[in-house]
């Protein structure tokens, strides 16, 4: 049984096992402390007939269960900062490349156009759409007009903050085709829950094709702004 949706991406089955690591041993935390607190307010509840005494309690446990509890935060965190840096310290080569830009409340997504650079008039953009190549890793610009936005794509175990003035670089690689939902994660206004998109992962070369047909339907335009 599987509580997550289905991983795309090279990089779900890492983050779903740390997932499941964490659930595992804070969930049994969870279990044995409220366990112990019920017996406790059980044990040593107001009985007729039985005066409440002073303890001074057990240095010995209360070390133990002060040290037990530290381990497994340092071992989780280490072991959390291992699959960050694998998938956050560096992005794959790739000449495959897209520009997210997040308003309220839609994703504008911008390819390169037949000169192969960004922010020139053949730019291919499209709105709440985006399309990618199976097995090819790409490079995803993420930037935002207005507020901070979350570029979620629950498919790819992908999220990340768009900030206002920062261009933010994330990367994935789909292992599946399919259309996967993009959702904005971050509180970013009324429109909020409105702010969806779609993107489908396509063989390459039906994306390849798709590309093609986008880069014939771009009309002259000035170039936008940097």
């Amino acid at each position: 049984m599987h509580w997550l949706p289905e991983g795309v991406s090279t990089y779900s089955p890492r983050i779903d096992q740390m997932f499941y690591v964490i659930l595992v041993v804070t969930g049994i935390a969870f279990v044995v402390t409220e366990a112990l607190l019920f017996y406790f307010a059980w044990r040593y509840r107001h009985r007729d007939g039985v005066r409440a005494r002073y303890t001074h309690g057990n240095s010995r446990l209360e070390m133990v269960w002060t040290v037990v509890p530290a381990v497994m935060l340092v071992f989780l965190g280490l072991a959390s900062k291992t699959v960050w840096g694998e998938i956050k310290g560096s992005i794959p080569p790739t000449d495959q490349e897209v520009v997210v830009m997040a308003s309220q409340f839609d994703w504008e997504v911008r390819y390169k156009g037949a000169d192969g650079q960004f922010d020139t008039a053949d730019d291919v953009v499209i709105h709440n759409e985006m399309h990618l190549p199976l097995g090819v890793p790409t490079k995803i610009r993420l930037r935002s007009k207005d507020v901070i936005h979350s570029f979620f794509v629950p498919a790819f175990r992908l999220k990340q903050d768009a900030v206002p003035g920062l261009t933010i670089d994330v990367w994935v690689q789909p292992t599946k085709t399919g259309d996967y939902e993009i959702a904005c994660a971050e509180l970013c206004g009324f429109g909020h829950g409105t702010m969806r998109g779609m993107l489908t992962v396509m063989e390459p070369q039906p994306f390849q094709e798709w590309m093609k047909q986008q880069e014939a339907g771009v009309a002259p335009a000035e170039a936008p702004p940097a």
